[in-house]
């Protein structure tokens, strides 16, 4: 049975050209960047071409890219990093709609004393600025504010935002895990002072994630140790995955039209080809103001998670939501945030397309997926 995958923002296959150039520095060249002779100087010399290649997907010097071991380790370094070093400010915003890697962090922080505000959203997943603006205080330390919502696909002004947020003076970081590899980003052209790269997320290994640090940043380092990310993250570089996620960074600039044309039109042949042919399904969020790859679809009077279970049987794998919540039986934070029915919540799909997927598989989805739906309903004492 073939597998046909449209769980892309949960995670992407390693590309063909990502592991090719990994495989050298499992073997051959096993060097200690950080060591004196010219072996590790040779490995060295790749991390740091490794590091202009992320810097250049998102138009930031090499010198503002520091490289972690995933998205989260990524956000709570900066989180962490920006509340060490002003102390005496307990007060942080994020958005209700945000990753459990933020989320629950910002949670986490509520329990030491900090005051968390919240930002809620509107039926179609946006953000209420005002709400934003309004928060914002002398107290405030920092804020952070996902780029595109890895639920919906829903993409939030963070440059507009990061503008208003600097003249007050306070830190505005990103998680920009979603966002980055499926639409331009350009830092220089923002005020963003922080933002979170995951590299599973754009075909690279998992295990291997950046931070840009914009110049100038207030930074005090999470985790402490020796000289390597200029001082910045202690700890022997994860040499064989850093290559790998500057080949991926490459790639992904090289394949960004591809994602706006052949994986956008993909999605919105999935979409309205359901949309069409199962009656009480709907849309989360905004079709005009989201990823080109990603669709979320509430099928009323159904278990999400019973919509899963069938079309995995067929060899489909997509989500219920975030990966990182998968094991909870309750409804999506995000839909819930977002004001979504609760008889329409539990009945929600995330299909989030790559650059492998074809027409065929498509064709497929479209094919099998109104009868489980049917099916499905007729055992509901809900549907009538």
């Amino acid at each position: 049975m073939k597998t046909i995958y449209v769980d892309n923002n949960a995670t992407t296959r390693v590309a063909p050209e990502v592991q090719e150039v990994m495989l050298p520095y499992l073997s051959e060249f096993y060097g200690n960047p950080s060591s004196m002779h010219s072996f590790g100087g040779k490995v060295a010399h790749k991390i740091e071409e490794a590091r202009a290649k992320v810097a250049s997907l998102i138009n930031a010097s090499p010198d503002e890219i520091m490289f972690t071991s995933c998205g989260t380790e990524s956000d709570s370094t900066a989180i962490h990093a920006t509340i060490s070093s002003v102390p005496d400010k307990k007060h942080i915003i994020t958005s209700r709609v945000e990753h459990p890697a933020v989320k629950n962090l910002f949670e986490h922080l509520s329990k030491k004393g900090y005051r968390v505000t919240f930002v809620p959203v509107d039926r179609k997943g946006m953000l209420d600025l005002d709400y934003l603006y309004s928060n914002l205080t002398d107290d405030t330390a920092i804020v952070s504010i996902m780029w595109a919502n890895n639920e919906t696909g829903m993409i939030f002004p963070v440059e507009e935002i990061s503008q208003v947020i600097k003249k007050k003076g306070i830190v505005f970081h990103t998680d920009a895990v979603q966002a980055v590899g499926k639409m331009p980003i350009d830092v220089s052209n923002s005020e963003i002072d922080m933002l979170s790269i995951s590299g599973h997320k754009i075909y690279a290994p998992k295990g291997i994630g950046a931070l840009y640090v914009r110049k100038g940043t207030r930074f005090s380092p999470f985790l402490i140790g020796g000289h390597q990310e200029g001082g910045r993250r202690g700890g022997t570089e994860n040499v064989v995955y850093i290559i790998g996620l500057g080949k991926a960074s490459e790639l992904a600039a090289n394949h960004m039209g591809e994602m706006t044309t052949h994986v956008g039109k993909l999605r919105d042949k999935l979409e309205n080809k359901l949309l069409n042919r199962i009656p009480n399904a709907m849309i989360n969020g905004d079709k005009k103001n989201r990823l080109p790859n990603t669709t979320s679809i509430s099928f009323e009077y159904v278990e999400g998670e019973s919509i899963l279970l069938m079309m995995n049987e067929l060899g489909i794998c997509a989500s219920s939501g975030s990966a990182c919540t998968s094991g909870s039986l309750e409804p999506s934070h995000v839909l819930r945030a977002m004001g979504v029915p609760f008889t329409a919540a539990h009945g929600s799909i995330r299909f989030s397309l790559g650059i492998y997927n074809t027409e065929e598989e498509i064709d497929f989805i479209v094919e099998k997926l109104p009868p489980i739906i049917e099916n499905l309903r007729n055992m509901s004492p809900f549907w009538k």
